[in-house]
């Protein structure tokens, strides 16, 4: 008991009594700043001549100041491309059905896959199993197209018109062998969750052209096959402010979800109380200096905004019966893949920044020729439309379009293989990617594959690479483009990513 005792006495001789340190500090308020990180900070000054010598806002202001010399910095040499639209095809499309002519595995149908070629590498646990891996050869016949007689697989009839116009990557890699990880890691630089994706990246270093959109903005089809999940989280801030996150854009009455007024308000009581919601906002702020204040007083004029941009954004009434007939029959009908096109190019005309597009359903692991059709039926048309579309209203030689899953698929059939049926597994060491308009070269193929498409044998891109490349596109220098966070300084391309010269337009 006596040793409990002297501990009580030595905790009493130490702990300063704060009624005597400060009476301006009640105890709610002492609460409030000790949790708000403060409390190292409040201690450490207690025993100096003020309790909170360097106050919150202080430290915020700092912060700020930081971040602010990086920003002014921006864009590092003249952009290329003013704004991106990202086709993100969820699942990992088949680069052996597409745009990877491989004409010498007719020969080895059901022929086991050399050892030499596997090398003992990582396979799913899906495949890791079968007793034999057997070669399989695409059934569908590749023909030449373009100036530089580009081979592309019959599914892409359209793609294939607009050959001339793309700059294929058939070399990406990456690490990730599963979904999750594999499209975080393309979409934030990291496999796990809680990075700021690509989107908000720019967002935050460049800032937004239209004052009434959003900067980053995301349209999921609603035709995918849903094989594998999305997360919101994919286009989410991270930890960069939250103004900078993607916003989903859905079809029907309310594409923006709780952006509609409430029943029995209108736009003078909402005008209203989002005035006096910004009067408590600015009071808090200019007590704690907290940055997700401003950010939160942003997004409520943001959405009050909206309520009149996006209606009209939305809306495919002054489209006429040719952009419908040049994106397919489907972009009549909204929510799809082929309507969700023709939307991001009404956003790209209203210069928001960063448009991407989710398409699932690329996950084929069995009974892959008849899904892969389905799929390349679905987003062929559109997707070539959207190109030949931006070219003729001149934009897209300033404006980004990118093609590409998360990752390849095996040439090996997973599962039992026919003469008209097989599957692929996942194959993050090789697969393609395309890019077209602002300053990537137009008409030609980069990277290669060995004759498996298996192994890389010609310019390796990494996923940091076509990150880093991004945002040389977009006039930014991928290793000055950091956010200090929980001590760190972090970037979208980690410690990685060289720019890949190969693909860049003089």
């Amino acid at each position: 008991m006596g040793h409990h005792h002297h501990h009580d006495e030595i905790f009493k001789l130490h702990t300063p009594d704060f009624r005597q340190l400060n009476k301006k500090l009640d105890r709610r308020t002492f609460l409030t700043k000790t949790s708000l990180g403060l409390g190292a900070l409040a201690m450490g000054s207690l025993l100096g001549r003020d309790l909170f010598g360097s106050s919150p806002k202080a430290a915020a202001g700092a912060a700020a100041g930081a971040e602010a010399d990086i920003l002014k910095a921006l864009p590092h040499f003249a952009p290329k491309a003013k704004r991106v639209v990202y086709l993100f095809m969820s699942g990992g499309p088949s680069q052996i059905e597409t745009f990877d002519y491989k004409p010498g595995l007719a020969a080895m149908l059901g022929q086991d896959l050399p050892p030499s070629v596997r090398n003992g590498q990582r396979l799913t646990g899906m495949s890791a199993n079968q007793s034999q891996l057997p070669v399989a050869p695409s059934i569908y016949k590749f023909n030449r197209h373009g100036k530089n007689e580009t081979w592309v697989s019959e599914l892409l009839p359209h793609t294939a018109q607009v050959v001339d116009d793309l700059c294929i990557v058939k070399s990406l890699y990456s690490e990730a062998i599963n979904h999750d990880p594999a499209i975080t890691f393309f979409q934030t630089g990291n496999q796990l969750p809680g990075r700021p994706s690509i989107g908000s990246w720019i967002s935050y270093g460049l800032g937004s052209d239209n004052h009434n959109l959003p900067t980053f903005i995301v349209l999921v089809s609603r035709n995918g096959q849903k094989d594998q999940p999305l997360y919101a989280r994919l286009w989410g801030n991270g930890f960069l402010p939250s103004k900078h996150q993607g916003v989903q854009f859905r079809a029907g009455g309310d594409p923006v979800l709780f952006l509609n007024n409430p029943e029995g308000y209108d736009g003078k009581d909402r005008k209203e109380m989002l005035e006096y919601l910004t009067k408590l906002n600015q009071l808090q702020n200019s007590a704690y200096g907290d940055p997700e204040v401003d950010a939160r007083i942003a997004q409520y004029e943001m959405a009050y905004r909206m309520q009149t941009s996006v209606p009209e954004a939305m809306s495919m009434a002054d489209e006429p019966d040719e952009v419908f007939d040049l994106y397919g029959p489907d972009s009549r009908d909204p929510g799809t893949y082929a309507a969700n096109c023709i939307l991001a190019r009404k956003l790209l005309e209203k210069d928001v920044k960063f448009v991407q597009l989710y398409h699932q359903g690329w996950d084929q692991h069995g009974n892959l020729p008849q899904a892969i059709a389905q799929q390349c039926k679905a987003t062929d048309q559109a997707t070539a439309a959207l190109i030949k579309d931006l070219k003729r209203r001149g934009l897209l030689e300033d404006t980004l379009v990118i093609w590409g899953g998360e990752f390849g698929r095996t040439v090996y059939s997973q599962g039992k293989l026919t003469a008209t049926d097989y599957g692929r597994d996942h194959h993050p060491r090789c697969f393609t990617m395309w890019m077209a308009g602002a300053g990537v070269k137009a008409g030609i193929s980069y990277g290669e594959t060995d004759d498996f498409s298996y192994n890389i044998v010609k310019d390796p891109v990494h996923v940091h690479d076509f990150q880093a490349t991004l945002l040389y596109l977009m006039g930014i220098d991928h290793e000055r483009l950091t956010y200090k966070f929980q001590g760190r300084r972090f970037r979208l391309t980690d410690v990685e990513g060289k720019i890949v010269q190969g693909i860049l337009a003089s």
